[in-house]
C-alpha cells in the first residue's frame, strides 16, 4: 500500500476532490496518506484513536502542519467545516458493529461542508469463495507469509490472521490478528442516506477502473446536498 503505483493514484484522486478546500482523515494511522496530500497544498487535518500511532505521525509533521484530534473517528469532532473527508484501506470495518458504522457516516456529515464528500476505500466480502461448512479464506500468500481471513456470515464480522514464517523453513513463526465487521458495497448506501448522503460513484479503485460483480474492493464517493 506505500508503493508508488497505489499511492500517487490515491492522492492524486483526494486532491482533486478537495476542490480546493481543507480535507479531514478518519483514523490516519502513521500518515501514509495525510503526508503526501499535505506535500500537494492540501490542509489536512485527523482524529485518531491511538496514540502510538499519533506519536508516530509527529515523527514526521507537527501539530502545525497536521492537527490531530485523539477520539474515535465515529464521535469525536474536529472544529470548522471540510470539503472531503476520508477514509481509507478498509479503516470503517474496524468499528465492529453496524450502529457504530452509521455513527462514522452521521461523524463525517456533521464536518463537511455543503456539496462536500466522503471517500471511502474498503473490500467486498469474498463469499463467494465459501462453501457449505467452510468459514476460512486464504486472500494472500507470498514468501514467509499467509494471511487467511475467518467470517462468522451470522454476525457479518471476519477475523484477518496475519502469519509471519521463515521462509527458509525455520521455526520462528509470528501471528497477528484483527477483527472487522464486514459491510456490502450495497448497505453503505443506506449508511449514506441515513446521514443525509448519496453516492456520487464508486469504481473498482483509485484510478477509476470500472466497479463490476468480480471487483475486490471499491472507491465509493458520497456526496452531501448542495445548498438551495
Amino acid at each position: 500500500m506505500f508503493a508508488s503505483e497505489v499511492l500517487g493514484p490515491t492522492v492524486d484522486r483526494l486532491a482533486e476532490l478537495t476542490g480546493g478546500g481543507r480535507a479531514l482523515e478518519f483514523a490516519i494511522g502513521t500518515g501514509r496518506v495525510a503526508l503526501p496530500l499535505t506535500e500537494r497544498g492540501v490542509p489536512v487535518s485527523v482524529i485518531e484513536l491511538s496514540k502510538p500511532m499519533a506519536d508516530q505521525l509527529r515523527t514526521q509533521a507537527d501539530e502545525a502542519a497536521i492537527p490531530v484530534v485523539g477520539g474515535d473517528m465515529a464521535a469525536a469532532r474536529v472544529p470548522g467545516e471540510f470539503q472531503l473527508v476520508y477514509l481509507v484501506y478498509n479503516g470503517i470495518s474496524v468499528l465492529l458493529t453496524q450502529a457504530e458504522q452509521v455513527a462514522c457516516f452521521r461523524n463525517a456529515a456533521r464536518h463537511l461542508a455543503p456539496d462536500g464528500r466522503f471517500v471511502i476505500e474498503l473490500w467486498v466480502p469474498e463469499l463467494r469463495k465459501l462453501p457449505p461448512g467452510q468459514h476460512g479464506v486464504v486472500f494472500g500468500s507470498a514468501p514467509g507469509y499467509i494471511g487467511l481471513d475467518t467470517y462468522d456470515v451470522l454476525r457479518q464480522q471476519v477475523v484477518s490472521h496475519h502469519f509471519g514464517f521463515d521462509a527458509e523453513g525455520g521455526r520462528e513463526a509470528s501471528l497477528f490478528r484483527s477483527p472487522h465487521r464486514y459491510i456490502w458495497p450495497a448497505e453503505l448506501h443506506l449508511m449514506a442516506e441515513l446521514a443525509g448522503m448519496t453516492l456520487e460513484s464508486r469504481h473498482a479503485d483509485w484510478m477509476g477502473a470500472e466497479f463490476t460483480a468480480e471487483s475486490r474492493s471499491h472507491v465509493s464517493v458520497y456526496r452531501t446536498a448542495s445548498p438551495l
